[in-house]
């Protein structure tokens, strides 16, 4: 019997084995037919790691209103949209790396010519050009009755190029200008056969400030009457750092807006985080909870400076379409909400100088106020600098200047004395503030009384010079996030106590002062 069974059992793991191993070559036939199948899906084969269509998002508007030939199906539209974009990308990327990876999957054999002479020119002078583009506006002006050529006008194409040689930055250029394009369908994809520049079809653009809010020499004003900005940057208490995320409640915001404007100030800052609300894919829920918090402020009677691009920090030119995507979702959305008074484009953007160049920094900035002042001129724009010597950087170009200060106040009147001898716009105290905290990791480093003694001295000069402020911040947070401050518990610890009420909710010492 013992025999019997033991020879079942050989007999059975022999079929086993055979059922294995041809489950294995099956599976490997599969996934060799999947992969040559998927082949046709050329952005796919950029070799970017990410898709074409993720990484590069300019702002497309089609004029389809009058042209010649077969009527354009939507899908087909759809099809030359995404190719003629990925068009724009390869050869972006050729001319940041002088190499002609995929320049013929979008561009016919007379068209590569052009741009294959470029890059050997390029090659052999040690140049290269970080390019990107952020708007098209192509006119449709004909589609072949066989639906295999189109042709149409790209008007106004927005370029910006970082210029290098030697991997040595020597520049900035900003270009608007216009292309008449030909593409024709060759297995099944659209590649460029003809692409020729023209002169720009350049109209006006209205930039000026509405009634509502305008900027007379060191004053800001709203509706014609003097808006004196006293306020807060916020979060809530259970939420720091994490404003829009699980434990969302209207509520409490409701409940701390109303505080706030029982505190004798008018204006509270707060934050988009970039990564947070998807990039360029803006997730809805977290834009229903933004206008939810804009509409308790405007309630309330409170103003909103609303930060962008929080967290973020590349700032390369290929880039530069996903952060425009983000903010010309958003602006679209809110940018006629009435409780906002003002976009601050970014939290502390010279902070990132040492990491990623102090031009390559201002220059994004820089655009990304152009997009700002077309896309909602209604609105006044600041940029708020970590360090008071850079706030004078860009400032033609905004409309407030805004800075950071964690310093002794005794030292605070020097720092503004010199910043305001080269501004002659209103400056905004944007944050400041001193942590009570004299736990293990820094004894003796101050306590609630010092600061409260801290913020009388710095209301006392800011009501004497009228200077606008925000002061950091509403709560004592019982957790701080990794990434705000790194994560040295000492720092951590530190910051966890700035705020005028402590983790219970209680009003500390410094609440007195938290306006004059």
């Amino acid at each position: 019997m013992t025999q019997k069974l033991s020879r079942n059992l050989y007999r059975a793991g022999i079929v086993l084995s055979f059922l294995i191993v041809n489950a294995a070559v099956l599976y490997g036939i599969g996934s060799i037919w999947s992969y040559l199948n998927t082949g046709a899906d050329r952005s796919s084969m950029l070799k970017t790691g990410v898709k074409a269509e993720k990484l590069y998002v300019p702002s497309i508007d089609w004029d389809t209103t009058s042209y010649e030939g077969r009527i354009m199906e939507p899908q087909s539209l759809k099809e030359i949209e995404r190719d003629y974009l990925n068009a724009w990308y390869v050869k972006n990327l050729a001319y940041k790396n002088n190499e002609v990876l995929r320049i013929d999957d979008y561009y016919t054999d007379s068209a590569r010519v052009n741009i294959y002479r470029n890059i050997a020119f390029n090659k052999e002078a040690d140049l290269n050009f970080e390019s990107t583009s952020l708007e098209h506006h192509p006119k449709l002006n004909f589609y072949s009755a066989d639906g295999q050529m189109v042709v149409f006008k790209d008007r106004n194409v927005l370029e910006y190029t970082h210029n290098f040689e030697q991997d040595t930055f020597t520049g900035t250029s900003v270009d608007t200008a216009s292309y008449q394009v030909m593409m024709l369908l060759e297995d099944g994809f659209w590649r460029i056969r003809h692409l020729k520049r023209l002169q720009p079809e350049l109209t006006g653009i209205d930039t000026t400030l509405n009634p509502e809010w305008q900027v007379k020499g060191r004053s800001v004003y709203l509706r014609d009457s003097l808006y004196s900005i006293k306020g807060i940057n916020y979060y809530p208490k259970e939420t720091p750092w994490d404003m829009y995320g699980d434990e969302f409640d209207i509520q409490v915001i409701e409940r701390d807006f109303e505080l706030i404007r029982s505190a004798n100030l008018n204006t509270v800052r707060i934050f988009i985080p970039y990564e947070g609300f998807g990039k360029n894919k803006l997730v809805e829920n977290k834009l229903e909870k933004l206008e939810k918090v804009l509409n308790v402020a405007e309630a309330q009677q409170l103003k909103v400076i609303l930060t962008f691009f929080d967290f973020y920090g590349d700032y390369s030119v290929l880039g530069w379409t996903q952060t425009h995507s983000h903010a010309r979702k958003l602006l679209k959305r809110f940018k006629d909400h009435p409780a906002i008074m003002a976009f601050d484009i970014k939290n502390e953007p010279d902070l990132d100088f040492d990491n990623r160049g102090k031009d390559l920094v201002t220059n994004w900035l820089r655009y990304t106020i152009d997009q700002f002042r077309r896309l909602a001129p209604g609105k006044l724009v600041t940029i708020g600098w970590a360090k008071p010597e850079n706030a004078h950087l860009l400032k033609e170009e905004v409309d407030m200047i805004s800075f950071h200060y964690y310093g002794d106040p005794s030292d605070f009147e020097n720092i503004y004395t010199r910043l305001s001898s080269k501004i002659s716009k209103p400056l905004i105290l944007e944050e400041f503030g001193i942590s009570s905290y004299d736990g293990i990791w820094k004894p003796f480093s101050g306590d609630e009384e010092e600061q409260a003694l801290y913020h009388q001295k710095m209301q006392a000069f800011l009501a004497k010079e009228k200077l606008a402020f925000l002061s950091w911040t509403l709560y004592d947070f019982k957790e701080i996030p990794g990434r705000v401050v790194g994560p040295l518990p000492w720092r951590r610890a530190f910051q966890k106590e700035f705020g005028f009420f402590d983790y219970s909710g209680n009003p500390k010492p410094a609440f007195k002062y938290i306006s004059n």
